[in-house]
């Protein structure tokens, strides 16, 4: 008889053993689920004693220096209720703002931060959704040098952009061409200016000068004026035709295009009076411009042009803080401070004690970072004795970076992204310095003065214009 046959009605030995086998796995898988619900639930649960902690961190230090709106945004643990600003500290100090989004609480930073620097950011207080203590959040991150691009004209190889450190040790060629009238750097890209002999054109390329392309220009002619705004891809510049004559043509007409794409340029169409173009400025962080025009109007418009709100009357435009919406222009009656958001205005202050005639102002990024002056001192028959170049404040006080003899023209000043820097271009020599014959002509041999604004130490000078940091050409 089979061992599986009921005896008497009951069970056999296996079917019994069956039954207690699966028994004992079903007991067991419910102490594994239990424990397993347990463990969770004392993990949830210490999660909220211990409060928000950080899970995740994103910033990109390398965009930090370069532009303004670079974030660090730190996610967490557990839903946040909203940080204010004024529980966020960052050290070394720089202008912010603060968001919250579900796990996550993003820093701005409204100004490009310093190169080869140590950041920290410190969130006190920051509480979850639900119940459980607050805690502080802290993120330290090492910003990397700062590096730019710079050009010199008639190398043994031709017209060469470099891009080189700060010290002038590194510097690495990356493009060259027979013919390079001008360039800018965007985020992304390089805008490049050039001349095939009478053929104007625009090259795009690569950081590296790799994959060139051009922008379709309106036709054959002139460009001058060329400009990128200070984050993203837009660029701008002043066209005229190649046959402008007395019975017309277009001439020093603004337009704007995108180094990101293939796209034609547009033109910035301008209402009344002379839309020809002196001067303009791309404003930091929107889509407006600036512009001056050959009948001195002073207008503030859009990539369209026809809405440009008028502003009065201007002489020329020295230039807008990066991060900032305040220009900087000369009227006939004295250099004014505008702010572009409501039109206020009011006078530069004015340097105390100046060494000598002041020139131009360069706004220097931040508020109340005040400007960098050039000071020239002339004798009383005419004769240049030397040119300061010095930081005013916005008391006025006078203190000076960089001296420059008198045989020498100081041709240019820029600012560095964070303000950091101070890069003053230079002709040594001026009297026996020959300008070359380009569309914009400059002395042959130049130097660009690398200074520390805060101390006064000069980094490198280095043989070359055009620094990547200026905004615009020498002028």
């Amino acid at each position: 008889m089979s061992t599986e046959t009921r005896r008497g009605g009951g069970e056999t030995r296996r079917v019994r053993a069956r039954r207690r086998r699966g028994r004992g796995f079903l007991l067991a898988f419910g102490a594994v689920l239990l424990a397993l619900v347990l463990v969770g639930g004392v993990g949830g649960v210490v999660a909220v004693a211990q409060g928000p902690r950080v899970t995740d961190v994103q910033v990109d230090p390398q965009a930090a220096v370069a532009a303004s709106g670079s974030r660090v945004i730190l996610t967490t643990t557990q839903s946040l209720q909203t940080v204010d600003p004024s529980q966020v500290s960052v050290d070394p100090a720089t202008p912010f703002t603060v968001d919250t989004s579900g796990r996550s609480v993003g820093v701005r930073f409204t100004l490009p931060l310093r190169d080869d620097t140590d950041y920290r950011i410190t969130i006190d207080g920051v509480s979850g959704l639900g119940a459980g203590p607050a805690a502080t959040l802290t993120e330290t991150f090492r910003t990397p040098p700062l590096q730019a691009y710079l050009m010199q004209r008639g190398t043994p190889e031709g017209d060469t952009i470099f891009r080189t450190d700060l010290q002038g040790q590194a510097g690495l060629p990356v493009f060259v061409h027979e013919h390079i009238e001008d360039f800018r750097a965007t985020a992304n890209h390089l805008v490049i200016s050039v001349r095939d002999g009478d053929t104007a054109r625009v090259i795009v390329t690569d950081p590296d000068g790799k994959n060139p392309h051009d922008i379709p220009l309106p036709g054959p002619g002139f460009v001058t004026n060329l400009q990128s705004a200070d984050r993203g891809e837009r660029i701008g510049f002043t066209f005229s035709d190649a046959d402008l004559s007395a019975a017309g043509g277009r001439e020093s007409r603004l337009f704007t295009a995108s180094a990101a794409d293939d796209s034609a340029p547009v033109e910035v169409g301008l209402n009344g009076g002379d839309v020809r173009i002196a001067d303009w400025r791309f404003v930091p962080d929107t889509d407006s411009m600036l512009v001056l025009t050959f009948d001195s109007r002073l207008l503030l418009t859009d990539a369209q042009g026809g809405n440009a709100a008028p502003l009065g009357n201007a002489v020329s435009i020295d230039g807008i803080a990066r991060g900032s919406s305040v220009a900087i222009v000369e009227r006939a009656d004295g250099i004014r401070e505008i702010n572009l958001t409501d039109g206020s205005e009011q006078s530069l202050v004015q340097p105390v004690d100046p060494p000598g005639l002041p020139g131009r102002a360069t706004p220097v990024p931040g508020t109340g970072a005040g400007t960098i002056r050039s000071f020239a001192d002339i004798s009383a028959d005419g004769v240049s004795r030397s040119t300061t170049v010095a930081h005013v404040d916005t008391s006025g006080a006078v203190r000076p970076i960089l001296s420059v003899p008198g045989s020498d023209t100081v041709l240019q000043t820029c600012v560095s992204p964070s303000g950091r820097y101070a890069a003053v271009l230079v002709a040594p020599r001026a009297v026996d310095n020959p300008f070359d014959r380009y569309q914009l002509p400059l002395p042959e041999r130049l130097l660009t003065h690398l200074i520390e604004v805060d101390t006064g130490q000069e980094l490198a000078a280095l043989q070359g214009f055009d620094l990547s940091w200026c905004q615009v050409p020498p002028q």
